[in-house]
């Protein structure tokens, strides 16, 4: 049996192949700050035999929590002498250039837990000073005087060649077998001194709460099960095994949410649709990802705070390109000094939760206007719902300041919510030159499928998928994903230049790194699949494109294809070509994947008809002029495979809603999907 779990901020999912091939799904709360317990919840609520889960993948939010509520380990930092500061000097490209009070985010790192050593490196790794063994001992004996948890070190040019980090972490290790050790060759062998220094001091930083984490997950799985193959999704949409993920957990940063967008694309090469964006609506936050001829897009200039004001901190591992934001089902209504009516980004959570659930929740929610509204029914909550409690709240906190009725505050709660929602849309698609007309949306996530349809046609995205198991994708995500590990290498070459020989014996040292990391989890040579890409730039650019290149032995002729390739996609992400300039080669970039076996998606057979899949008919508020609308209301399973329904319609099921309009349709697909014609391009035809 296949088991994979998701942590979301409200809900903790659950998606199992259970005896009969069948995908099975469940939900139920998240249980900070020991999230560990509600993955033991769902499971136990749900699955009887467990001693028969013969995989478990999991999708955390540890890595992210520990970061931005500060509280992972006391951590020092050991660098080349005289790069002591970098972590503050940081860059000098600030995103509020006018706010004379703008100040630099604070290193994770103190001033005082950061020290140097004597050592140096040139950029092409000779040693130019030798590295003063006798300081790293006089570190090491201060950091315990400091209590330090956690020690990171990252040397000037180490991506190059890590010798001098390699021997300080042997001395560490010798002398203070109980610290947490991380060192930038680790954690990437990229350059850029600022970026590599924060990404190992982050790993660090979070290096002994994830190994605490990730013990506990692994105890409590072994009380039932100790022969099962234990899995943890990566940031950059692959897996890899329990132990591997403490050595590097900052590789977790975005566990959870990278597995839907992952889960996307193996669900639109399934059905033919290549281009998606993928949208995931959970209860404290709503995230998207455009996906383009099927890939997925990974990148490693991710930054954790960064916004319109701030800067944030880089981290430089490969994380899937994810837009997010502060608004979900949990997302709090409110007013601000204006008098303007705000939704998020502060979220009501699993505890109180929303004023519908009953546990103390004091502040109208998203939740609570879609209830108002009928677009959910108060008997489909696993409280018992004080339906008047939710609308005095609301015309408290909303409705009477505006001087409107309780069902037009809630109707503006949804909308206010849904503009959040679709200026996350626009910034991965219009605002990146892409036309939403070319793409299908996927949405996914407990509001998803509630909010999408109206946001797709203000968007102008013609189609809506709303897939099997749509509160719980993200781990039906993680039940299709193989092993990936990507290794990137900072290698600057000039193409005119490149000796061909060299570079093949990069690429194939890289490779042979991937076979030995695969075999030590368990993977046959046989499964696993290596893909090349190249970062490039013309000659005096600061920034690059990464162009996938061939496998096997390069000649002249693969060498004029890669250049070709190179001006197509710079002018595609820049809007112009220079052909004829010099070009570099500055990363090389392989991404690994070991193939484990996966479920195969069935199609469904129904012998059933729309009157059977009725439940009722409800009033629902929609915007004027329509308001009040008798509104059909079914149960998804039921519904028959092929069979229109016309709008306005409401779907069912377990932990979400499907809301459709006006003028859209709906239709089963072979595979239970639901596929929504928004009616968005229908002025264009």
């Amino acid at each position: 049996m296949r088991v994979a779990t998701d942590i979301g901020g409200t809900f903790t999912d659950l998606v199992y192949v259970n005896e009969n091939g069948q995908v099975e799904i469940a939900k139920d709360h998240t249980t900070p700050p020991n999230f560990e317990k509600g993955v033991m919840n769902v499971i136990d609520k749900n699955i009887s035999n467990k001693e028969e889960i013969s995989t478990f993948i999991h999708g955390t939010t540890v890595i992210i929590n520990s970061l931005t509520e500060r509280k992972g380990a006391k951590t020092g930092l050991i660098t080349t002498k005289g790069f002591r500061d970098v972590l503050e000097i940081a860059r000098g490209n600030r995103p509020d250039l006018f706010n004379i009070r703008y100040k630099k985010p604070e290193p994770f790192i103190e001033r005082y837990l950061r020290k140097e050593v004597n050592e140096r490196l040139n950029y092409k790794g000779e040693e130019l000073t030798p590295l003063d063994t006798d300081q790293i001992k006089e570190i090491i004996d201060y950091f315990k005087k400091e209590k330090v948890e956690a020690i990171a070190v990252a040397y000037l040019h180490s991506y190059v060649n890590p010798s001098h980090e390699k021997e300080t972490v042997q001395i560490i290790r010798e002398l203070w077998p109980e610290v947490a050790v991380s060192a930038s060759y680790e954690v990437t062998q990229e350059w850029r001194e600022y970026e590599r220094t924060n990404t190992a001091a982050l790993n660090a930083y979070v290096k002994p709460a994830a190994a605490n984490y990730v013990n506990k997950m692994q105890n409590e799985l072994t009380e039932f099960n100790k022969t099962s193959q234990n899995f943890i999704m990566q940031s950059n949409g692959g897996t890899t095994t329990f132990e591997e993920s403490k050595k590097v957990p900052i590789n977790m940063v975005e566990s959870g949410p990278v597995a839907g967008i992952y889960g996307s694309a193996v669900l639109g090469n399934l059905i033919g649709e290549k281009n998606i964006i993928a949208f995931d609506i959970g209860g404290t936050t709503a995230k998207c990802s455009l996906i383009e001829n099927g890939e997925v897009k990974v990148s490693t200039d991710y930054y954790i705070e960064r916004n319109n004001r701030n800067a944030g901190y880089p981290i430089k591992v490969p994380v899937v390109d994810i837009v997010e934001i502060g608004n979900g089902g949990g997302s709090i209504a409110w007013l601000d000094d204006a008098g303007a009516l705000k939704v998020g980004p502060e979220s009501a959570g699993a505890l109180p939760g929303p004023v519908s659930y009953g546990q103390g929740g004091t502040e109208p929610t998203t939740t609570d206007a879609n209830l108002l509204t009928g677009r959910l029914s108060a008997k489909n909550f696993d409280y018992d719902v004080d339906l008047e409690l939710v609308r005095e709240v609301t015309r408290n906190k909303i409705a009477n300041h505006f001087d409107m009725t309780v069902e037009e505050a809630a109707l503006g709660i949804i909308k206010i919510a849904n503009s959040n929602m679709l200026n996350a849309l626009k910034l991965i698609s219009i605002r990146k030159g892409h036309n939403p007309q070319d793409f299908t949306l996927v949405a996914f996530g407990g509001g998803g499928s509630m909010h999408a349809p109206d946001l797709a046609k203000e968007l102008g995205v013609g189609k809506v998928i709303i897939p099997v198991a749509s509160p719980v994708f993200s781990a039906w995500g993680m039940l299709m994903s193989d092993l990936r590990h990507d290794y990137i290498k900072t290698y600057i070459a000039r193409v005119g230049e490149l000796k061909l020989d060299e570079m093949m014996k990069q690429w194939n040292e890289i490779e042979q790194d991937g076979h030995i990391q695969f075999a030590q989890e368990g993977i046959e040579e046989g499964n696993v699949v290596f893909h090349r890409f190249a970062d490039m730039r013309y000659i005096g650019q600061e920034h690059t494109v990464k162009v996938p290149v061939p496998s096997g032995a390069w000649a002249e002729k693969e060498l004029d294809e890669i250049v070709d390739k190179f001006h197509e996609l710079h002018e595609k992400n820049f809007t112009f070509r220079l052909d004829g300039t010099e070009t570099e080669i500055v990363n090389l970039h392989v991404t690994a994947f070991g193939k484990v076996e996966k479920p195969e998606i069935q199609k469904i057979e129904r012998n059933t008809t729309l009157e059977e899949a009725k439940i009722e008919t409800r009033n629902v508020f929609f915007d004027a002029p329509a308001g009040w609308t008798e509104t059909n209301v079914y149960q998804r399973e039921l519904l028959p495979v092929g069979e229109i329904v016309q709008g306005p319609a409401i779907i069912e099921e377990k932990a979400a809603a499907t809301v459709i309009y006006e003028g859209q349709t709906l239709m089963v697909d072979d595979y239970g999907n639901l596929i929504i014609e928004t009616g968005a391009n229908e002025n264009e035809k």
